[in-house]
């Protein structure tokens, strides 16, 4: 019979992984939650070792400049885990942390002895080794204990190594797929987003200047607004000073409001994007990376999309404007092709054909992760 409370030491490095990791907490009352998260978790009720901020960093250039800081980060949060001794590890996405903390767990002796004594690794969000090496899936086998995947088609690429994962539907999903139906107030609202890792705000926010700018001046009568999170808001706020329209600042938390008004939206590749489809709203996808990190993802890239929405139903829906291609020019012809009343209505519908490759039919993300974690600890 267990006589301490239950703790689960829970990491999560990016906006999206903060939300769920909020629903997940708040669906295991009367469990301890240690560990690293943002404002979402901390309202939650968990005590962050440190920024989340420190860990949203994506592309090799970039991580190789923020090495010290992450390694800090990592040699920290081992020790805090040794310290706490939790019963299980719930990371959440940035499995390169994820990996890089648990192996240092699984060397140490004082790790190899919460090991044998039951502690247990769940990971949150299967890594997209379909889009890059299917093999692999065999290293995130050899790491974790158990692992969460969004979709039905990840789970055979991580089974066949022997890793036990359940498929538990897009958390965002549930009570957003089709709320808005794309349903604005009239309003020729152009919705900007630019993403929640500074590396890829400073990039795009040049781009998102000139599309606005060049919108704005085109005749029609089009307003701008911009949702922010906490890691990027003050660079955000300080850079469209600089502008000669002001776009509308919204807080994260107030988004699905702001996207409710949407007319058309230019966002980076990421959540957003597949939020966006849900609520069936014309969108285009930019993204821009060092030029290093650039060139090896085209070495390596094994599909043709990068939009949920357009892999998942195997066709370009969404527009996409990848590295080179993410120009001025391109943009603007994607933003006036939306705005054409028969292309709009046709990416709608498309939009409206994917919603039920979002869903599961058998609960919420959040709530089949907190039993599946609760079923793993009764079972030690």
């Amino acid at each position: 019979m267990r006589n301490k409370k239950l703790t689960i030491f829970i990491i999560a490095g990016e906006v999206s992984g903060d939300v769920l990791g909020a629903r997940i907490m708040r669906e295991m009352p009367g469990v301890r939650f240690v560990g690293v998260g943002g404002e979402n978790m901390i309202a939650a009720g968990l005590h962050s070792l440190f920024p989340m901020s420190d860990l949203s960093v994506m592309g090799v250039a970039e991580v190789v400049a923020h090495a010290r800081t992450l390694t800090r980060r990592i040699n920290q949060t081992v020790g805090a885990i040794l310290d706490v001794q939790p019963d299980i590890i719930l990371t959440i996405d940035s499995p390169g942390f994820a990996r890089s903390v648990i192996k240092k767990i699984r060397k140490s002796s004082a790790g190899r002895a919460l090991v044998a004594n039951g502690l247990r690794f769940h990971h949150v969000v299967a890594p997209q080794v379909w889009a890059w090496r299917a093999g692999r899936a065999k290293k995130y086998a050899q790491t974790f204990d158990k692992l969460y995947a969004f979709f039905d088609f990840e789970v055979p690429y991580f089974t066949k190594y022997g890793l036990d994962t359940i498929a538990v539907g897009h958390p965002i999903a549930d009570g957003l797929v089709g709320r808005n139906a794309s349903k604005h107030g009239g309003e020729k609202l152009i919705t900007l987003v630019p993403g929640s890792r500074m590396s890829e705000v400073k990039r795009l926010m040049p781009l998102f200047r000139d599309v606005a700018h060049k919108l704005a001046a085109s005749g029609y009568d089009y307003k701008f607004a911009i949702p922010t999170v906490e890691t990027t808001a003050e660079f955000v706020r300080d850079s469209i000073r600089e502008w000669d329209v002001r776009p509308e600042l919204v807080s994260a938390d107030k988004r699905y409001d702001l996207y409710s008004r949407t007319y058309i939206a230019v966002v980076t590749s990421g959540t957003v994007s597949a939020e966006l489809a849900m609520l069936h709203i014309p969108t285009a996808v930019v993204y821009k990376m060092n030029p290093i990190t650039t060139w090896l993802v085209r070495q390596v890239i094994r599909i043709k999309w990068v939009s949920l929405v357009n892999i998942l139903l195997n066709r370009c829906v969404y527009p996409e404007f990848l590295g080179r291609d993410a120009r001025t020019e391109n943009v603007l012809g994607a933003v006036r092709q939306m705005a054409l009343p028969a292309v709009r209505e046709t990416m709608i519908a498309e939009l409206k054909s994917a919603d039920e490759l979002w869903l599961r039919p058998d609960g919420a993300p959040a709530k089949l992760i907190a039993e599946s974690l609760m079923d793993s600890v009764r079972s030690k």
